[in-house]
């Protein structure tokens, strides 16, 4: 979102709403659906089902700060692991100067669970005479950094919103419907059989 006007919770709700109603339809190639092999041993889901239990779609924003920058989502039951992060991957630059095998992307990662931290993974020389890279990471772990600090439960902060009446936080009624609106066409093509999600483990 944009630098809202001020701190003031409608302010601050008003730049989400304009950011969500600048995301563009959802195009089905840029879609991945998926559902773990043995959802459908449960006896309440029937044997046909297409209910995904993993989705990773890219939603693009048409303004002009972010024209042409994919943001891709995932989110999947059943999966190696358990997390929540955002990936600032960086766009690689023309003309490598090291001309060495790549490392792997640049990336500043913000870690939200489990274990809240931010770091930069970044492509450095290595130290020494000779022309070559490693990937290397800059880490500031709350856990370590932050040790004799109550770091809240996302609740918690919430519940405390509610008390002082600040709703920052909280969905209002026009958010809610541009985020529908961004999503709705894509659950109708599932639930048309547009969409098929595929199995794995």
């Amino acid at each position: 979102m944009e630098k809202p006007v001020s701190l003031k919770p409608e302010h601050i709700r008003d730049e989400k709403v304009k950011v969500l109603q600048s995301v563009n339809p959802i195009k089905d190639e840029e879609v991945v659906l998926g559902q773990y092999q043995g959802y459908k041993d449960d006896p309440t889901v029937p044997d046909d089902s297409n209910t995904p239990t993993f989705a990773s779609i890219v939603l693009r924003v048409h303004n002009e700060r972010w024209e042409g920058v994919p943001f891709i989502l995932k989110a999947g039951k059943a999966l190696n692991s358990r997390k929540a992060e955002i990936r600032v991957q960086f766009k690689d630059v023309p003309g490598d100067i090291f001309k060495c095998k790549k490392q792997g992307r640049n990336e500043f990662v913000i870690r939200l669970q489990p274990s809240e931290a931010m770091y930069m993974k970044l492509t450095v020389k290595k130290p020494g005479l000779e022309m070559a890279t490693e990937q290397s990471e800059l880490d500031l772990s709350y856990g370590m950094r932050y040790q004799d600090v109550k770091i809240p439960e996302a609740y918690e902060r919430l519940i405390l919103d509610t008390i002082r009446g600040d709703q920052q936080h909280f969905v209002r009624r026009d958010e809610l419907k541009a985020a529908w609106q961004i999503f709705t066409p894509l659950l109708h093509d599932i639930d048309a059989g547009k969409l098929k999600a595929v199995s794995y483990k």
